[in-house]
């Protein structure tokens, strides 16, 4: 009977099924019952084998003794076990050998021969070689098919998202993820998304979407490349701002820049408020000196209620010379950042790179109307943030108006 009958005739058994015999011939071979050994097997490995049987196990057991360079074999780093180690390991356990003495007869780690045997050990409590080398086979890496090549549908939606509305493939991913109902197939990640951009082999997606990344590059930057920025030298500084600016807690604080357009002949002002990232684009036709900023500047932000005017933090420019003027009229005070610290003004940095992509660089700016502004405003007041546990500035920004009517 196979409950009796002794490891040699059993591991016989399964090396000649690993190699490709049948079960019954296997059983009739080694003199073991037909019906008990096929229930024996089924238990001892209810895997599909079918794939990797007659691959990778294969050959007579060869004697402990006469194995080749026994006892002198010299540590190999990283050297995947072949079918002769795991012959190997199986004797050495019949001989009541230890881990360690198994390792060192392999010229192996005690650590690999751990990990062999919690991985293919069998249901019965033994090592079968033959096994167990199917068993590796059938763990290794297979490479699979690029998600996207496989989600033609998916790969439109990301287009369109970062065609038409400009979202990052972060930003995409992110919202992928918390669709109800989303499966599996259905999700990707940012990396997968930058690798269809980048690594044309990789994806479906269009080969000229990477211009509508924030940044514009075909290829990825070092993450070793310093960073440029242009100097502003600064005659005051950020530290008087008071603490409520900086925790973001109270809103109405506001940052303001300048997005230049081809040799800096055309421009359009930006204004983002701290803690809702609302944005205000500021029309300026007539070029982007001191008086037409101030003016822009001044229209503009007299729309909101007072309580949404409290600060304008500010890159100090020779377009800010009349911050004077806006003050008295806004009756706000202008803060200015230290010289070449942009990331004072870390949310209207992270909003001019987002509307890059409806004001491209290269583009001259002038031939955007008030109109195409005011359009391109509300698209970024409807684009979902991170930041905002993916609420809408716009979501934001209406209810601090709804709540402060409802106080009055």
């Amino acid at each position: 009977m196979c409950s009796q009958s002794s490891f040699e005739t059993r591991d016989r058994f399964v090396s000649m099924v690993c190699s490709g015999r049948s079960l019954r011939d296997a059983a009739a071979e080694v003199g073991m019952s037909s019906g008990w050994s096929v229930k024996w097997w089924r238990r001892l490995a209810p895997m599909n084998l079918k794939p990797c049987i007659g691959k990778s196990a294969g050959g007579d057991l060869p004697l402990f003794e006469v194995w080749p360079g026994a006892g002198t074999a010299k540590t190999k780093k990283r050297r995947p076990l072949t079918l002769l180690d795991r012959q190997v390991i199986a004797m050495g356990l019949q001989l009541r050998m230890t881990q360690s003495a198994i390792a060192r007869f392999l010229g192996r780690c005690e650590s690999v021969i751990s990990r062999e045997l919690k991985r293919h050990r069998a249901p019965d409590g033994n090592y079968y070689a033959h096994l167990a080398s199917v068993g590796a086979a059938m763990n290794r890496a297979r490479p699979k098919q690029f998600k996207l090549r496989a989600n033609p549908v998916l790969c439109r939606r990301i287009e369109t998202w970062m065609h038409e509305d400009g979202w990052s493939p972060q930003l995409i991913a992110a919202m992928l993820a918390r669709e109800a109902g989303a499966t599996k197939m259905d999700r990707v990640s940012h990396e997968t998304i930058y690798k269809a951009l980048y690594v044309q082999s990789r994806g479906q997606l269009r080969k000229d979407l990477y211009k509508k990344l924030s940044l514009r590059r075909q290829r990825r930057k070092s993450r070793g490349t310093p960073r440029q920025h242009s100097p502003y030298r600064d005659a005051f500084t950020i530290a008087d701002r008071p603490a409520e600016v900086t925790d973001r807690a109270v809103p109405g604080h506001w940052e303001a820049d300048l997005i230049l357009g081809p040799a800096n002949r055309s421009a359009v002002g930006t204004l983002v408020e701290r803690s809702t990232r609302f944005v205000i684009l500021l029309h300026l036709p007539n070029g982007h000196n001191a008086d037409e900023v101030a003016a822009a500047m001044i229209r503009e932000m007299s729309k909101l209620p007072a309580h949404l005017r409290r600060s304008i933090t500010y890159d100090r420019g020779t377009e800010m010379v009349r911050y004077a003027d806006i003050q008295l009229a806004l009756d706000l005070p202008i803060y200015f950042c230290d010289p070449s610290s942009p990331w004072q003004r870390g949310s209207n940095e992270n909003t001019n790179r987002l509307l890059r992509f409806w004001l491209p660089k290269g583009e001259d700016l002038s031939g955007f109307s008030a109109q195409d502004l005011e359009v391109i405003a509300t698209k970024l007041n409807a684009r979902p943030r991170p930041t905002l546990d993916y609420r809408t500035p716009a979501d934001c920004l209406n209810q601090l108006l709804l709540d402060t009517q409802q106080i009055a």
